[in-house]
């Protein structure tokens, strides 16, 4: 026999437990549950809307070019918005200074002064002039090859970084592997025609996503203009080979790239409406590589912002 006391106490027990989970299955607060932090980072990424609206394939249909390849990339997703032959391997002439680039910054130390060697020099056709024995920081060098393309710094750079051309070519290599470009091959670090150098618009585009993440290389490729002191004190004004930046106000780089064997190429960017892309266009020409970049660039951006 229980006792009435515990009795009473058991039923007023057993009626507190209906009410909480009467409660908990109505709406009310449940215990708190512990989540994992991997998974409180991962569902804001994987639920969000804007991912999706931000990488929105516009609706009028590409316009035509004449470069015979392209690309144009949502920066922010990486989905291919447009594309025609980005697969097709071709020289991709000074371009591929963005893969340079990628590899001073990857080695630090971008204010160590560089001394001027007259191996330098032993190239053509764009040059700054260098002479043997000035001495410049990585920094400035860094800007006047992402602005003028020229080629002596970008021979200097690379015998600065990599300690020969040979060695930096391998660097370039390793880089653009470890970014995921897999149908390039690069032979020296400003892009003159050599046998069995190329890539593709699609592996480039890969490449200036990465330059475009970096706040100092964007700053670079954005620059119109700069004057360049060299170490007697007299001065140049550097005027950049991209000249979309002059034509369309929200074009912010990229690089441009000329040879017989590569034809005019550009790789353009440009930030609009909550968007940012890039764009690659190979094997232009001169009348056709600033029309070709700049449709491409107004087709992908000039829509509404992003959210509207």
């Amino acid at each position: 026999m229980i006792p009435a006391m515990s009795r009473l106490f058991c039923v007023r027990l057993a009626a507190f437990a209906f009410t909480l989970a009467s409660v908990s299955s109505c709406g009310g607060n449940p215990p708190p549950r512990t989540t994992p932090r991997a998974e409180a980072y991962r569902q804001p990424v994987s639920r969000s809307p804007e991912a999706v609206r931000v990488a929105a394939i516009p609706q009028t249909p590409p316009p035509p070019i004449a470069g015979e390849s392209a690309i144009v990339v949502d920066y922010q997703s990486g989905r291919v918005l447009y594309a025609k032959n980005a697969d097709v391997p071709r020289a991709v002439a000074s371009t591929q200074k963005i893969i340079t680039a990628l590899c001073v910054l990857d080695a630090g130390n971008i204010d160590q002064n560089v001394t001027i060697s007259a191996s330098d020099a032993a190239c053509e056709p764009t040059k700054l002039g260098l002479k043997s024995g000035e001495v410049y920081s990585r920094r400035e060098l860094l800007k006047v090859l992402m602005v003028k393309s020229a080629n002596d710094v970008g021979r200097a750079l690379a015998r600065d970084v990599g300690g020969d051309q040979e060695s930096f070519a391998a660097m370039m290599n390793r880089k653009s592997a470890s970014l995921g470009m897999r149908n390039s091959n690069f032979k020296n670090p400003h892009g003159l025609t050599e046998p069995g150098q190329y890539s593709t618009a699609r592996d480039m585009a890969i490449a200036a996503r990465a330059a475009y993440r970096s706040p100092l290389l964007r700053s670079y490729t954005a620059t119109k203009a700069f004057t360049f002191r060299f170490n007697d004190g007299h001065t140049r004004v550097l005027e950049n080979t991209n000249k979309v930046l002059k034509t369309l106000p929200y074009c912010d780089g990229l690089k441009t790239g000329t040879t017989n064997a590569s034809g005019r190429c550009l790789v353009s960017s440009g930030s609009l409406n909550g968007r940012s892309v890039i764009v690659v266009v190979l094997k232009s020409n001169t009348p056709n590589i600033w029309n070709d970049s700049t449709k491409l660039l107004r087709w992908a951006l000039e829509r509404p912002a992003v959210g509207a």
